[in-house]
């Protein structure tokens, strides 16, 4: 991982065939067909659909997993779209070290994985400036569904997800700093929304996290495949609309 960008090496492509269950792809490799991990729990529906193109890599520690290889990304309308969500804390921690989200100036990440409440939290930033509150939780969500320029989330309903804005809620009421950053892989966002139609308990919470002060940021990437490797590159902040 590099200061201001992620490398993803090591990738080749397949041809996407089915979902037979929510972390499974089968794809098609030249003339053999074979399974990959999906680690994403979004419905993807506009996106996975038959003979599309993925790109994937092989995994680690193989002999412990039933499938050898882990999608990483899939083409949609001329663009690559980041679909596998072991990267949005690298994503994230690119953003905050690189001094591109106002909001995070001044902190960097203290730990990642913080335990607050009945939940893991994504990160626990701080700063060394005197003049600034010294911590800040921070909860990171990966969003893949865009239409027409309006990003939203979730597209699958997450129970989870509310439980985390109703933690950071939680700690704007005890006096802590919270934030909550969208991640939109891919580039062609202009608006965010929360989903309300998807999952109206998710949009009420997060409606309801801005009235209490939490912080929510909104940042979109551009993704560029060069020959067997996967470029990710913020690429700008998203209009908030709640």
């Amino acid at each position: 991982m590099m200061m201001d960008k992620m490398i993803i090496n090591d990738i080749f492509q397949g041809t996407f065939m089915d979902r037979p269950n929510r972390f499974t792809v089968e794809f098609k490799k030249g003339s053999k067909t074979e399974l990959a991990h999906l680690r994403d729990p979004g419905r993807l529906r506009e996106l996975l659909t038959p003979n599309v193109k993925l790109l994937l890599r092989q995994a680690k520690n193989v002999s412990r997993r039933k499938t050898k290889n882990d999608v990483i990304a899939v083409l949609y309308e001329d663009r690559w779209v980041l679909i596998n969500s072991g990267f949005h804390s690298d994503m994230a921690e690119v953003l905050i070290e690189s001094r591109l989200i106002k909001e995070f100036e001044g902190y960097h990440v203290e730990k990642r994985e913080f335990t607050y409440g009945k939940s893991r939290l994504d990160f626990l930033l701080s700063s060394n400036d005197k003049e600034m509150d010294k911590k800040l939780l921070l909860e990171v969500k990966g969003c893949t569904l865009v239409e027409n320029g309006l990003a939203k989330f979730p597209d699958a309903p997450t129970k989870r997800g509310k439980r985390h804005i109703d933690e950071l809620i939680n700690a704007r009421k005890e006096g802590l700093n919270a934030a909550i950053l969208f991640l939109i892989a891919r580039d062609d966002a202009m608006r965010f929304s929360p989903n309300w139609d998807m999952d109206p308990d998710f949009s009420e919470a997060l409606f309801r996290a801005v009235k209490e002060g939490v912080i929510v940021v909104v940042y979109c990437f551009k993704i560029l495949l060069e020959e067997d490797k996967l470029e990710i590159k913020p690429f700008r902040t998203v209009d908030l609309n709640i």
